[in-house]
């Protein structure tokens, strides 16, 4: 009989509902080391809280995170809080004993994601942060070409992730616009920087813009409020590998949904993929015939682990929720000991130094080395 492990989530919103779906759906679809129950859910109001337990299946639900953190019945905390609040949670459960499961960005600081990176590996504590786009398998198969040299000598990187949820001007002040760790570098560009150092390894020099384009928004109250932070973040990249590059994170893409994209050319051959497309990946050669040469598309299908977990006929697609289903199997399978973290704190605190770095660059508009 397998073991059972004890969910308690903090915040019911859009990413808590996701975790939840992605918990639900790897239990069916992955053979896993444990039965996950969904015990306890907080979130800010009472009435919150129980309207999420009565939809997502929780047991009892509660508007006090820290009786969550507190419960000796409770083995894991799922983070999906606004952002500010991830560090003072993180480390209540890492303190408690509790593995921890935190959507990103991990924190507003660097400094505060080391301290919670150190917290949970002095603890011995399983984490994970939510960067699920590393989990398509698409990804998976352009990590693998690329090490095996089939694109050659890497030259050029370029990397985006825009999107137009903060396109409108009259839109509102949220905590997403919070001047500690806020603005659409660290929002979405971080998905971006995550992708690069993935297939390239690491990235260790930066040059950074980062431009306000709204400068006020409503604040709720009849008011404004000024913005502080970037609608649009960009950088120029040099990896370890001798490969230089670039990416943007930017929030007024106008029209843009989920366009979290990649290039990478090399010597042999080049790759070119989209998030609004992603089950493609799309592959050019140049040992192909002349007159045959172009880039061809490799769509999504069994033969790319673990696709065939979901379907088992190729071009039926996997979803969003797919993506986190995989996540949460690989970190469940981690806190078993059957594999490393996928992407844990200490991956988390990677990326907030890169985003940090990009800033700093920016302001003193110079090349600048990550530390």
């Amino acid at each position: 009989m397998k073991k059972t492990l004890r969910l308690g989530l903090i915040g019911s919103g859009f990413m808590g509902k996701t975790h939840v779906f992605g918990f639900a759906a790897a239990m069916r679809v992955f053979d896993l080391p444990y039965e996950v129950e969904l015990t306890a859910i907080a979130d800010v109001t009472m009435a919150q809280a129980e309207a999420a337990r009565a939809a997502l299946g929780f047991r009892r639900a509660t508007d006090d995170w820290r009786s969550l953190v507190a419960d000796p019945g409770i083995d894991l905390i799922d983070i999906t809080a606004p952002n500010a609040l991830h560090k003072e949670m993180a480390l209540a459960a890492i303190s408690a004993g509790k593995h921890v499961y935190c959507e990103k960005p991990l924190a507003p600081l660097s400094a505060d994601a080391r301290e919670m990176a150190e917290a949970a590996e002095k603890a011995g504590l399983k984490t994970q942060v939510g960067f699920n786009y590393l989990c398509n398998p698409m990804l998976a198969l352009a990590k693998e070409m690329i090490a095996g040299g089939e694109l050659g000598e890497i030259r050029g990187y370029r990397g985006l992730h825009a999107e137009d949820y903060m396109a409108d001007a009259s839109a509102p002040f949220t905590f997403r616009h919070d001047p500690a760790g806020g603005g659409a570098l660290a929002d979405i560009g971080s998905h971006a920087l995550a992708t690069a150092e993935y297939l390239l390894g690491p990235i260790t020099r930066v040059m950074g813009d980062c431009v306000t384009m709204i400068s006020q928004r409503p604040d709720g109250r009849g008011g404004a409020r000024a913005v502080e932070i970037d609608d649009v973040g960009r950088a120029f990249l040099r990896f370890a590998n001798g490969a230089s590059g670039s990416v943007e994170g930017n929030w007024i893409a106008t029209g843009r949904k989920m366009q979290h994209d990649f290039e990478v050319y090399g010597t042999k051959g080049a790759l070119a993929f989209s998030q609004e497309r992603f089950n493609e990946l799309h592959f050019y050669s140049t040992a192909d015939a002349k007159g045959r040469q172009g880039f061809r598309r490799i769509e999504a299908g069994p033969d790319h682990v673990p696709y065939g977990r979901f379907c088992v006929a190729p071009g039926h697609q996997l979803g969003f929720n797919d993506l986190k289903a995989i996540e949460v199997a690989g970190y469940l399978e981690a806190i078993a000991g059957l594999r490393p973290e996928p992407f844990n704190f200490r991956a988390g605190l990677r990326i907030q130094t890169l985003v940090e770095t990009i800033q700093n660059s920016a302001r003193a508009e110079r090349w600048l080395a990550v530390a």
